[in-house]
């Protein structure tokens, strides 16, 4: 799978777990230069307290475009340090 915003490839593995419909991307899959701290933090019900990334690529920011949980509840493990995106960043096969 892939994830692209701005025509430029942000992660891609053959290794994303799929939860409630959103792929999550090992870490070590992402390309870290497009991603940058962000203080947004949400939470689930059921996973936790997430954290966001703002992507910049090209000189274009999408705020809080990827997601992660650090520490998620038990239920939620699977997506320990796994990145997720929305915001209008493509999601497809490679």
């Amino acid at each position: 799978m892939q994830a692209i915003w701005n025509q430029q490839l942000i992660a891609e593995s053959d290794d994303t777990l799929v939860v409630e419909g959103n792929h999550y991307f090992p870490p070590d899959s992402v390309q870290r230069e497009f991603l940058q701290d962000s203080t947004t933090t949400t939470i689930c019900p059921w996973k936790g307290t997430a954290n966001y990334y703002t992507l910049m690529v090209n000189g274009q920011s999408n705020p809080d475009a990827a997601w992660f949980y650090t520490d998620p509840k038990p239920a939620a493990d699977q997506v320990r340090s796994r990145i997720a995106f929305w915001k209008g960043v493509q999601i497809g096969e490679s």
